[in-house]
C-alpha cells in the first residue's frame, strides 16, 4: 500500500506545518512558557490532590501539547513537560506502562495495521490506568500509572471497590495486570452523553485521603496481561475465569481499517457501561514484559473520537461590519478538526462581548460545534501574558445609512450590502460569492452599491483573479436582474421593511414608494408608528436617493434598449430624482471620518 503510506506521511507533514513556532523574542517565549507551566501545575494540584476538575480533560491535553511545542521551539534541550501526577510516584511498576500510539484518522490506522498479524479492537475506556499485582493469589499492590515506571500505591482504596477481586484462584508467585478503573455507567451513549468528566471523578476518588463513596461505583477493564497467555482468546478466557470478565465482551477481531472504523462508529452510538474516548487496536502477540518501556508502543494504537470541545490559538481578530452597520467580532484560529469539519473561524458576537472577554491574538479558546455544524465559542481557556489588543472600528461611524459608496473605511459594510443583494430572495446572483465581490471592489469604476450594473465583461476580466470566462459568467448573472420584480429591488437596496410588509407591498415603481405617507406605511403588516417614521427617514436620506436615482436611470436605459417594457417598470415616472453625480461618489464621505 505505498499510495496510502505516502498520503499518510503527507498528512503528518501538513500537521507539522500548522504547528509553527510563534514569532516571539526569547524573553517573551520564556515568560509565556513559565506562565503556562504554572497554570498547568495549578490544575494538576486541584485534579490530583483535591479531586477537583477545573478544566476539561481534552482542553488540558491540548494545552500541555501546546506547551511541549513551545519548548521544542524555544527550549529544545529542556525536559518535555509532564503532569504533576508523575512527580508523586514512589512505587515501581513490575512492568512499565507503555502507553499507546495515537493515530489521527483511518488512513493512519490502515498504515499502522500493515504486517502486524492478528489484531483486535476494544473500546478505549476513559478512566484511570492502574497496575494490579497479585502474589500467591492475593492483591498486594494497586499502583497508579504515574510516569509509567513509578506510581502511587492505592491498595488502601482497593477494599472499597467491589469489582476489584482481593483474591484470585491463581497462586503463582506474581501475576501482573494492567487496566482501567472506570466510573460505571448505565447505557451511556458517547455520541449523546459525552465524557461527563468521568476520568476526573475517578481520579478524585482515588486521590482523596478518606475513602469516597464513588469507589463503590468503579469498574475495572483489563487491557494488558504482561507475559500472559499467548493469544487474545486465551487471555480473555483466563481473565474471565479470574474474575476480570468486563473486557471479554468488548474485544473483537479485525482484519482491516474498515472493520476498525465500523466498531468505532458502533461503540460511539451504542449504549455502553462506561465512558469511552475512542478505540484501541491490540496486536495479539506482545513482547516480553521486561522489554516494555514508557512511550508509544508499536504493539498497541488508539484512534480517538473527535472531542466535542477543542482548544485552538487565536491568530487574529476580525471586525466584520454588517449591512446595517452592526459590528461583529470573528476570531481567526489555528485550524483544528472538530468532527468532520476543519475550523478556522469562530464568531464571538458583539464588540461588547469581545471587550468583556478580553481576547487577543495568542489566547487559547475552547470551540465546539453547535446546531448544523456551526463552530461555537465556548470559553477562554488560557491567556497570553502580553496583551496586544487590536483596534476595532469606531461604532459611531456605522449605521443603516452609512457606506453606500466605496471607500477604504466603508469596504466591509459595502461588502455586506453586496452580499445581501445577491441573495435568492433579492436579486438572485448565485454566482456572486463574497470573495468575488471583494475582487470587484478593487476596480476603480466600482464607486457605489450599484456600480456593477454598468460594468462590462472587459472591465470584469481586468480585475485580478477573474478570468474572461468567469467575467462572461458574471455578466450573465448581472443581465438577469433587469427582469426581477420591483419588490426585489426594494429588498436589494435594504429598505428596512419586515418580510410580511414587503410581501404585501403593492407598489411597482420607485415613485410610488417615495410618495408613501407615514399613515400608508402603517397599513402594511408589521409596521407601527416608530418603524414607519424610520422607513420615512431612511428613504429621504441623500445617499439612498442617489442609489434610487442611479437605478432609475439604469432601468430607463434598459427600457430604451428593449423592444417591450419590462415587468417592473412604469410607462412614465411621476417622480424623477436628480441623477447621481459620479464625482459625488468619488468624494463620498468616509464612514470612518
Amino acid at each position: 500500500m505505498p499510495g496510502k503510506r505516502m498520503l499518510w506521511l503527507l498528512c503528518l507533514f501538513a500537521g507539522a506545518a500548522q504547528a509553527l513556532c510563534p514569532r516571539w523574542t526569547p524573553a517573551r517565549a520564556t515568560e509565556e512558557i513559565t506562565h503556562l507551566q504554572r497554570q498547568l501545575r495549578n490544575w494538576d494540584r486541584a485534579y490530583y490532590r483535591d479531586g477537583q476538575t477545573l478544566i476539561d480533560d481534552a482542553l488540558y491535553d491540548s494545552l500541555q501539547q501546546r506547551l511541549r511545542q513551545w519548548q521544542h521551539c524555544f527550549q529544545p534541550t529542556a525536559t518535555a513537560d509532564s503532569s504533576a501526577w508523575g512527580d508523586n510516584g514512589t512505587v515501581d511498576h513490575p512492568v512499565a506502562h507503555t502507553g499507546v500510539r495515537k493515530l489521527p484518522d483511518k488512513l493512519a490506522v490502515a498504515y499502522w495495521m500493515q504486517g502486524k498479524g492478528p489484531l483486535f479492537v476494544q473500546p478505549k475506556v476513559d478512566g484511570v490506568a492502574v497496575t494490579l499485582v497479585y502474589q500467591q493469589g492475593k492483591l498486594t499492590a494497586l499502583i497508579s500509572r504515574g510516569d509509567g515506571l513509578k506510581g502511587q500505591n492505592w491498595l488502601d482504596k482497593a477494599a472499597y471497590i467491589p469489582t476489584l477481586p482481593q483474591n484470585i484462584p491463581d497462586k503463582r508467585h506474581m501475576l501482573v495486570l494492567q487496566g482501567e478503573l472506570f466510573l460505571a455507567m448505565n447505557a451511556h451513549r458517547q455520541a449523546i452523553d459525552g465524557g461527563k468528566n468521568a476520568r476526573a471523578q475517578v481520579a478524585g476518588a482515588l486521590m482523596r485521603q478518606q475513602p469516597s463513596p464513588l469507589l463503590s461505583q468503579l469498574g475495572l477493564f483489563i487491557w494488558a496481561w504482561p507475559d500472559g497467555p499467548q493469544t487474545m482468546a486465551q487471555r480473555q478466557t483466563a481473565l474471565k475465569q479470574l474474575g476480570f470478565g468486563v473486557a471479554y465482551a468488548w474485544t473483537q477481531p479485525v482484519s482491516d481499517e474498515e472493520e476498525v472504523a465500523r466498531w468505532r462508529e458502533h461503540w460511539f452510538h451504542a449504549p455502553l457501561p462506561f465512558v469511552t474516548d475512542g478505540v484501541v487496536i491490540h496486536q495479539e502477540r506482545r513482547s516480553a514484559g521486561k522489554q516494555w518501556m514508557p512511550g508509544s508502543s508499536e504493539e498497541v494504537a488508539a484512534w480517538k473520537y473527535a472531542p466535542p470541545v477543542i482548544s485552538s490559538e487565536v491568530q487574529s481578530v476580525d471586525f466584520p461590519i454588517g449591512r446595517t452597520g452592526k459590528i461583529a467580532v470573528v476570531l481567526n484560529v489555528a485550524p483544528v478538526q472538530l468532527d468532520d469539519k476543519t475550523v478556522r473561524r469562530v464568531s464571538l458576537g458583539s464588540l461588547a462581548r469581545w471587550r468583556a472577554l478580553d481576547i487577543v491574538p495568542g489566547d487559547q479558546v475552547a470551540i465546539s460545534l453547535a446546531g448544523q455544524g456551526i463552530p461555537h465559542f465556548e470559553d477562554v481557556v488560557w491567556r497570553v501574558v502580553q496583551r496586544n489588543r487590536p483596534e476595532p472600528p469606531v461604532a459611531q461611524n456605522y449605521h443603516s445609512l452609512s457606506c453606500f459608496y466605496n471607500s477604504a473605511g466603508c469596504r466591509k459594510q459595502l461588502l455586506s450590502r453586496l452580499s445581501w443583494l445577491s441573495q435568492r430572495e433579492a436579486l438572485d446572483l448565485p454566482g456572486m460569492q463574497r470573495s468575488t465581490w471583494q475582487r470587484l471592489l478593487q476596480h476603480p469604476n466600482f464607486l457605489h452599491l450599484f456600480s456593477w450594473l454598468d460594468m462590462q465583461s472587459e472591465q470584469l476580466s481586468a480585475v485580478p483573479g477573474i478570468s474572461p470566462s468567469k467575467a462572461r459568467q458574471i455578466m450573465h448573472y448581472f443581465n438577469r436582474v433587469q427582469h426581477q420584480p420591483f419588490r426585489r429591488w426594494v429588498k436589494a437596496l435594504g429598505v428596512p421593511l419586515p418580510a410580511a410588509a414587503l410581501n404585501a407591498l403593492s407598489d411597482n415603481s420607485w415613485s410610488q414608494l417615495l410618495d408613501r405617507s407615514l399613515q400608508s406605511w402603517q397599513q402594511l403588516p408589521g409596521v407601527g408608528a416608530t418603524l414607519a417614521q424610520r422607513i420615512d427617514v431612511w428613504l429621504k436620506d441623500q445617499q439612498v436617493r442617489e442609489m434610487i436615482g442611479f437605478i432609475q436611470q439604469w432601468q430607463a436605459a434598459r427600457k430604451e434598449e428593449a423592444s417591450a417594457p419590462l415587468p417592473y417598470a412604469e410607462t412614465t415616472e411621476s417622480q424623477v430624482l436628480p441623477p447621481p453625480l459620479e464625482s459625488r461618489a468619488i468624494n463620498a464621505p468616509d464612514a470612518d471620518s
